[in-house]
């Protein structure tokens, strides 16, 4: 009897442990390791084992008065203001772009072949692409050349580069396929039957699009949402290139004080980042049940 159990395959809790392991070693110990240096007393050239609240103290310092916000409160504004820039502008490519090859595209080798062409750009490195604006968007960029050139402007539009514009626009190119791909799966997998009933209701394309595709694609919206957004918060190479190293991020922040070797203050930034990305998904999530959905 027990022999045949195991030809049939081992049990499941052993068919999870190797997985187990790694997500105990290389997830769960590092947050906890963080989370611990956090409490410890901050220290110029070492770290000292201890317990102490001061870390977020200092994160916290001044934040009571909302008449004028401390450096840690306008920090995540700006951060959040990326994101939801970044979010609301790559909802809306991912969304039509997945949308065309979804429902417009009928070969489904033509729609490989334009699925594969969307990835081209992650065939660089982030920091490749990202400096690939430069010479577009700079001051005597090919951009502000064009427009000098047409009579358009007459001095070089100082605010293309190094700039909050040029920042949400790196993230767009950066992130948009994250919204992308969960959607277009979503889409996939849309009975097209449905369409058909509601083209037979007298439903026009807006309605069909609002009230049949977008309800139906609402899994895809939310995990791209929470790709999307988890990572614009926590990025700093994206906020210290395009920005010029003059935009603050919380990201931007942690890395500063990691590059000072203020570990302690880091970790403790980097849980109360940890912390707020952790409600926005809980947010994010309610909209929709992922368990049942996937």
């Amino acid at each position: 009897m027990k022999g045949s159990l195991w030809r049939a395959g081992p049990p499941g809790w052993l068919q999870a442990l190797p997985f187990s392991a790694v997500f105990l070693c290389f997830f769960i110990a590092p947050l906890l390791l963080i989370g611990a240096v956090s409490f410890w007393p901050t220290s110029d050239y070492e770290l000292v084992p201890g317990f102490t609240w001061q870390n977020y103290v200092s994160i916290f310092d001044g934040c009571a008065n909302l008449a004028d916000p401390c450096v840690t409160l306008k920090t995540y504004a700006s951060t959040l203001r990326f994101s939801l820039m970044t979010w609301a502008v790559s909802l809306v490519l991912g969304f039509t772009i997945a949308y065309f090859l979804a429902f417009h595209v009928r070969s489904p080798g033509t729609q490989t072949l334009l699925f594969v062409i969307c990835t081209i750009p992650f065939w660089t490195s982030n920091v490749i692409r990202m400096i690939s604006w430069v010479p577009l968007l700079g001051r005597n960029g090919l951009v502000n050349q064009t427009l000098q050139g047409l009579g358009v402007v007459q001095q070089p539009v100082e605010w293309l580069l190094f700039s909050e514009f040029s920042v949400v626009l790196a993230f767009v190119h950066l992130y948009t396929m994250f919204m992308l791909v969960p959607i277009f799966n979503s889409m996939m997998r849309i009975d097209r039957a449905l369409l058909e009933a509601a083209d037979d209701c007298g439903a026009s394309g807006w309605q069909t699009l609002w009230n049949v595709i977008v309800p139906l694609s609402r899994t895809g919206i939310v995990i791209g949402s929470i790709f999307v957004i988890t990572i614009v918060m926590g990025d700093f190479v994206t906020v210290g290139v395009m920005g010029g190293q003059q935009i603050a991020s919380v990201g931007k922040v942690i890395q500063v004080q990691t590059s000072y070797l203020q570990f302690p203050l880091a970790a403790a930034n980097a849980v109360v980042l940890l912390a707020v990305v952790l409600m926005i998904i809980a947010a994010l999530t309610r909209m929709v049940d992922l368990r049942k959905e996937l």
